[in-house]
């Protein structure tokens, strides 16, 4: 996979507008998550398991990432910003390659999927109240849709259909396999 068809089946930065740490008028809240890309023999998508003790999302894989903070003027800024202080990448060993269109949570989150490049000699300074493990799985294997199953849960008294893949054990699903499977088909189309 070249980097170039990576940057090209994502959409620009500039096509994100109304971001602010405030909650919007719609009731929703922005949040944006890194969707970091390692290079080594091939592409790698690093992700985090989440502490069991948090409120929000215990044990669950996820991107580096969160809700705005009033210091964030863009959706970058909170992706980067969360991604130094969960994991410890600088934000100078990440480029950014564009986003995904945004996803809505049924938590009533916002979240910009923003895709960098990140240098790989970087060094992890995890953040253990938050971040429980980091692991790296092959682009190739995400991209993959076949490997991902379509699943149902009964929730806030209605049924919820969810995307999931399983790999080396981790359970990927809810609005993280959803960012990775819409991912998938932005890089397996050839148009």
């Amino acid at each position: 996979m070249q980097r170039q068809h990576i940057i090209q089946s994502l959409e620009p930065i500039a096509t994100i507008s109304d971001w602010t740490h405030h909650e919007r008028e719609d009731g929703l809240r922005n949040a944006a998550v890194l969707v970091p890309l390692v290079k080594r023999d091939e592409w790698y998508v690093l992700l985090t398991k989440r502490t069991d003790h948090l409120h929000h999302h215990p044990g669950q894989v996820s991107f580096p990432g969160g809700r705005a903070d009033a210091i964030d003027v863009s959706p970058i800024d909170t992706a980067l910003r969360e991604t130094e202080e969960e994991v410890g990448i600088n934000k100078q060993l990440i480029e950014i390659a564009g986003v995904i269109e945004p996803f809505l949570t049924v938590t009533d989150f916002n979240v910009i999927p923003i895709v960098g490049f990140v240098e790989p000699s970087f060094e992890l300074k995890i953040d253990t109240f938050e971040v429980a493990e980091v692991f790296e799985v092959p682009l190739s294997i995400l991209m993959n849709q076949s490997g991902y199953q379509r699943k149902k849960i009964f929730w806030q008294g209605e049924n919820r259909h969810y995307w999931e893949i399983m790999h080396n054990g981790y359970q990927i699903w809810g609005a993280t396999a959803s960012m990775l499977y819409e991912f998938a088909s932005r890089l397996n189309n050839e148009d």
